[in-house]
């Protein structure tokens, strides 16, 4: 056998159907593509964001840079945090990615041996399965609960914490794609009691951590105070700047297993010499000048409130499927009533609905959770409005 064991896990659900898609689009066909979440197509990107890439290229900051990230832009995420959250964090314990695709690639690679145990909560991001199995891993999961407004049972989670005996870490995600659900505080402080008693390393994934639309976020780095753990963040949603492809890892703590992880992922970091170098300058404009990116991610978060709303409500009036009101990001991951269709799974769902109306959406099975799919609200309302109808649409025609 040419091709490794392992690389069979690598796969991804949100982009499967892209070359149907694409011969759809060849052929003529009008395609509404509500699988991705890349705001950047639909929503501009912030002026002053794109001047300071202008300026960092016209500065010739082409060069390979620190492979840690450079210095403005790992001192510019420490005093986010600081700003944000009230964490003092060292600018040497901020590593910055090439996304956070690139950070869960250095998590994995650093922690995960064959027959390692990580504990995933679905419905998931589904990159985080693979990164995992490819380097022999296995997931144990717990589950938001969709009849809690995607919250987590801390009593099953415990439970789940305590048959993955020896997991090397702990993966939340907070505002969640693809459920849009935002943990609360106390739900947080049960998750870090949680990590404490069974010696779980925690990693929370906070990418979409501004886009919260009723409720003040809480960042874990605010309660897990003491107890080894990272952040993730990055440029992709909250600054509307997905290509850049900027991730950061925050080590807001100084205990042993922070300082081993820091240490390799540095290493790993070095492999790949650096990240993108005039997007960081970017970036790290876009985190200092407050001003800016106040105005800047305000006027972002309210377009996609409004339309995340309108996507939820369309969707409530079909007798076919049902959605929780997201809190933050920008998807909406409704139920599907396959009792009511002549379907037998999400997969053909979305499959037929691609085929037959030339609406690509995610099935729900990716993201751990099968008879549901995500529905990306980033498009218009007039192009939303007409996704909804031909999905509508199609749900009858296969009514039983």
């Amino acid at each position: 056998m040419f091709l490794s064991e392992l690389s069979k896990f690598a796969t991804s659900p949100i982009r499967e159907e892209d070359e149907t898609a694409s011969d759809l689009i060849s052929r003529g066909n009008k395609v509404i593509k509500l699988n991705t979440g890349d705001p950047a197509i639909y929503l501009k990107t912030p002026e002053y964001i794109l001047n300071a890439y202008i300026d960092a290229l016209k500065a010739n900051r082409t060069f390979y840079s620190d492979s840690r990230g450079v210095s403005v832009l790992r001192e510019a995420v420490a005093k986010r945090y600081k700003r944000n959250y009230g964490i003092s964090v060292d600018p040497d314990k901020v590593i910055v990615t090439q996304g956070l695709s690139e950070a869960l690639y250095f998590l994995n690679t650093a922690l995960i041996d064959k027959g390692d145990e990580a504990v995933l909560i679905r419905p998931y991001y589904p990159a985080y399965i693979p990164y995992l199995e490819v380097l022999g891993g296995k997931a144990t999961l717990a589950e938001y609960d969709e009849d809690r407004n995607w919250e987590i049972d801390l009593d099953k989670l415990e439970k789940t914490a305590k048959s993955a005996k020896g997991a090397k870490y702990m993966l939340i995600t907070t505002p969640n794609n693809p459920t849009g659900g935002v943990l609360q505080r106390g739900t947080l402080e049960g998750i870090v009691e949680i990590a404490k008693n069974y010696d779980i390393f925690l990693v929370s994934d906070e990418i979409y951590d501004e886009l919260v639309y009723e409720k003040k976020f809480v960042s874990l780095s605010e309660v897990a105070k003491g107890i080894p753990h990272i952040v993730m963040n990055g440029a992709s949603k909250n600054f509307d700047a997905t290509g850049f492809r900027i991730g950061y890892v925050v080590f807001p703590n100084e205990d042993k297993k922070s300082e081993e992880l820091l240490r390799k992922i540095i290493d790993l970091a070095k492999m790949r010499l650096s990240a993108n170098t005039p997007a960081q300058y970017a970036l790290a404009e876009g985190l200092d000048n407050e001003k800016e990116h106040e105005r800047s991610v305000a006027q972002l978060r309210e377009e996609i409130r409004g339309r995340v709303i309108f996507v939820t409500d369309q969707i409530n009036k079909s007798e076919f499927m049902h959605a929780v009101k997201p809190q933050g990001a920008f998807y909406v991951f409704p139920k599907v009533n396959f009792e009511k269709l002549k379907l037998k799974d999400d997969k053909e769902f979305v499959r037929k609905l691609l085929l037959e109306e030339f609406v690509q959406v995610t099935r729900g099975s990716g993201f751990g959770a099968p008879n549901h799919i995500r529905v990306v609200a980033l498009p218009s309302k007039d192009v939303l409005n007409e996704a909804i109808n031909k999905i509508e649409k199609f749900c009858k025609k296969y009514s039983k």
